[in-house]
């Protein structure tokens, strides 16, 4: 063989393992890719079902290693409860049950939602619900108050569905203050979530439930009404005592929306 057969032979021989080589890559690469666009894929949806659980800019933080420190924040709370639901649970059968507070849930956090507020927790067919807690909101005394609004009408409507299908209607009890509170990732290795601590969360639940007591469905405090716009009329009551609170706290039934401010003695 010639020296140019041979140097032939070389060339076409590199060219060959180069071309195997090349398709090889492409192979890997290929197949790294697609790996890459499913764990993609597969992390989005594991986003998306953990903001079921916190909300997304917790999440968010967390994906990327930035611890959520506690913090001192001026926020407002919501807490609300269904009026008589234990008493109603025992009369309804257990499927029909969870298909009616599912439906509740979800019409309230829609309204708590779309007012910049989010839910932090479900205690039964209580909700626990945090505006200012996240980011920055001057408004957030007012997004809370007009979020309860929201919630009433939803639950009108609801209640007419209910009605329709021959099931009891619903009633709800809304208490709403404002102040500080520290607000983080609180919890175990095994289970954590996003809340808010302080006394500020406990005037909020203890005047939801003396709502029945003066047979209205929102109370806020005094603390909430001075924050407000000027464009939610309000009614005030006698100054009551909440257990676990050393003076009496000033509260004002929500009327509804008007302008300009109507505020009732």
């Amino acid at each position: 063989m010639s020296a140019s057969e041979i140097l032939l032979a070389a060339v076409s021989a590199l060219a060959v393992v180069a071309s195997t080589a090349a398709w090889w890559t492409w192979r890997d690469t290929r197949r790294l890719r697609k790996r890459m666009e499913r764990a993609s894929k597969e992390l989005e949806q594991l986003q998306q079902s953990f903001r079921r659980f916190a909300p997304g800019e917790v999440i968010e933080a967390l994906i990327q290693g930035v611890p959520s420190a506690p913090e001192r924040r001026e926020v407002t709370v919501l807490v609300a409860d269904l009026v008589g639901f234990t008493a109603l649970s025992e009369r309804l059968d257990p499927a029909v049950l969870v298909r009616v507070l599912n439906g509740y849930l979800d019409r309230m956090s829609r309204s708590i939602t779309e007012h910049r507020g989010h839910v932090s927790k479900f205690l039964g067919d209580g909700i626990l619900a945090l505006f200012g807690a996240l980011t920055p909101n001057p408004w957030h005394a007012d997004d809370a108050v007009r979020a309860a609004l929201a919630m009433r009408e939803a639950l009108a409507r609801y209640n007419r569905e209910l009605e329709a299908d021959r099931l009891p209607a619903l009633s709800i009890g809304i208490g709403i203050e404002r102040g500080p509170v520290i607000a983080g990732v609180i919890g175990t290795r095994e289970l954590v979530e996003y809340t808010v601590i302080g006394q500020t969360v406990n005037v909020a639940a203890r005047v939801q439930t003396i709502t029945r007591d003066h047979a209205v469905d929102i109370l806020i405090t005094d603390n909430v009404r001075a924050m407000l716009d000027g464009q939610i009329a309000l009614r005030a009551l006698p100054p009551a005592a909440l257990k676990g609170v050393s003076n009496r706290v000033a509260i004002w039934a929500v009327e509804g929306r008007t302008s300009p401010r109507s505020v009732s003695p």
